[in-house]
């Protein structure tokens, strides 16, 4: 009884704060809920933060226009606490070539965390239009808030990072209910589950503490479920695919450096043929080598002394995976003024057997929102590209020789649960090539790993990274990370492939189910509010 009135004396006070006081609330209980996200993945945190969104929207029915503003105000403070911490590493890309961006590192960490916020607010806003007094806000709330991180992932081309669905994937048990449902799904069940205890503070004490047993109970059957998955599944490794992953944790501004070359293409020949045990006879032992994204300072295909150097490292039967900048097919002499970020697959001859080039670029970072004008104003983007770069025209598989199909994904590729549908080709793995030395030693790495690795578990297919600076990793298909090499650590990895899993019901389903669990929520919501409304 004394904490049940503690407890109610704390939402009180949230429900009737109002102007600095409530931005301020809002804004810790945002930041505290980053630490749900790699790689603190502190998620039980966010059975305390979560209700404070419950309280505040609640406290926005004061306000005018039914309180849709004050609970949208609420939601961006809610949602600036939660990207400021959970995405500073951003700075660090500015401060690669200070003299010239240097200046923009307070806008990036600031305005991209103001811009994201206002999906959050969008969802608060929602939300509160289908408020009620009863444990069913909580389904309003998840409803609204998946939604408003949906459009986060898809409007300007997206930006899915860290949404509230990523909480649980640790421990790995739970993730595996993204094999049913998706990020989006898991979104849902995020905010629902965590927001729950804030009905505690409801009448009726009975009726109070269902919502909240009710989600512990969902949280122990995924826990199940997952632990069911993961015994019964054991990873398997294909015997003839011998992986080895390069990492050369360059710094970032010699990758960039036409002058560095050499050195470049030493350390990354030398290090690719390191042994590493007494077993290990470097490269000898690989049946495919892979390189990091962006690789080289220079245009790989247009130094045929770099293509001599990787025929000659590569025995036969081994295969190159490495990014690298393509120059487009142009008439000889024609200036080079935009370029291609792509991935080649390179034949032990130096023959070139694939080439995939990344489909969604990164704002600001490969291409500039209305590029023209921007360049006209003074812009340019980090890579410094003239242009931008240029998207590639489809997402395709890989077929390597000797191994399952491989669906490539460049960078930020792999934080997009839509990125790793190919039609209805399947394949046997996914690659993704990856340069986080833009970002330092910093929780960005962490983050990205982490979502890379849920698109393993939803798709049931194995994941292998090459990443610069780390984390470089084999995960197998059920998000276990079964070999790796640290941020900031130089070195390779030699790992087996894992065998895929029979296609997964997320794969199957897309994201129907999530939708169905939304529209689900808001009809009961709406329903609800409705009653409340004529008695």
């Amino acid at each position: 009884m004394m904490l049940g009135g503690k407890l109610r004396a704390v939402a009180l006070s949230i429900v009737l704060s109002w102007g600095w006081r409530r931005a301020l609330i809002a804004l810790i209980a945002g930041a505290l809920s980053s630490l749900a996200m790699a790689p603190f993945n502190a998620w039980p945190i966010l059975f305390v933060t979560f209700p404070v969104m419950v309280w505040l929207i609640d406290g926005a029915g004061a306000g005018r226009f039914n309180g849709l503003p004050s609970a949208a105000i609420a939601g961006w403070w809610f949602g600036f606490g939660y990207f400021v911490p959970g995405l500073y590493w951003i700075g660090y890309a500015f401060l690669v070539d200070a003299a010239n961006f240097g200046w923009l590192l307070p806008f990036a960490v600031c305005g991209l965390p103001a811009y994201l916020a206002l999906f959050t607010a969008a969802g608060f806003a929602l939300a509160r239009a289908l408020w009620s007094r009863d444990a069913a806000r909580i389904l309003a709330l998840a409803g609204a808030l998946t939604i408003a991180e949906w459009l986060r992932g898809h409007v300007l081309t997206g930006f899915p990072w860290n949404a509230f669905g990523y909480a649980l994937t640790e421990p790995l048990a739970l993730a595996q209910t993204a094999s049913l449902i998706g990020l989006w799904g898991m979104t849902f069940l995020s905010v629902a589950i965590f927001a729950s205890p804030a009905v505690l503070i409801d009448g009726k004490a009975r009726r109070s503490r269902f919502a909240p047993l009710a989600a512990l109970i969902l949280l122990a059957v995924m826990g199940a479920y997952g632990a069911i998955r993961l015994i019964n599944n054991p990873t398997q490794q294909l015997a003839d695919v011998k992986l080895r992953i390069m990492q050369p944790n360059l710094p970032q501004d010699a990758r960039f450096n036409y002058a560095a070359k050499a050195a470049v293409m030493r350390k990354y020949l030398t290090l690719s043929d390191r042994a590493t045990s007494p077993q290990t006879s470097g490269v000898r032992d690989a049946t495919i080598l892979l390189w990091p994204e962006s690789a080289f300072p220079f245009f790989l295909t247009r130094e045929g002394d770099a293509m001599a150097q990787i025929a000659e490292l590569l025995p036969p039967g081994t295969v190159l995976i490495t990014g690298a900048v393509r120059a487009p097919d142009l008439p000889p002499g024609t200036p080079i003024r935009r370029a291609y970020n792509s991935i080649y697959l390179i034949g032990d001859d130096g023959s070139i057997l694939s080439v995939y080039d990344k489909l969604h670029l990164v704002p600001f970072g490969e291409y500039l929102p209305f590029q023209t004008l921007m360049e006209k104003l003074g812009f340019e983007q980090l890579t410094k590209v003239r242009g931008g770069f240029i998207p590639g025209t489809r997402r395709k598989m890989i077929d390597v020789p000797h191994a399952p199909p491989v669906l490539p994904l460049i960078c930020y590729e792999a934080i997009f649960p839509s990125d790793t549908a190919v039609g209805d080709e399947r394949p046997g793995w996914i690659v993704n090539l990856t340069n986080d030395g833009w970002f330092g030693i910093s929780t960005g790495p962490y983050q990205h790993l982490q979502q890379a690795r849920m698109r393993a578990v939803e798709q049931g297919l194995p994941l292998v990274r090459a990443a610069n600076t780390g984390v470089s990793a084999v995960i197998d298909p059920l998000g276990r990370i079964i070999a790796s090499l640290g941020l900031g650590e130089e070195g390779v990895l030699d790992a087996r492939l894992p065998v895929a899993l029979p296609q997964t019901f997320y794969g199957r389903a897309g994201d129907i189910p999530a939708a169905i669990l939304v529209a689900l929520a808001m009809i009961i919501a709406a329903r609800r509010r409705g009653r409340k409304r004529n008695p």
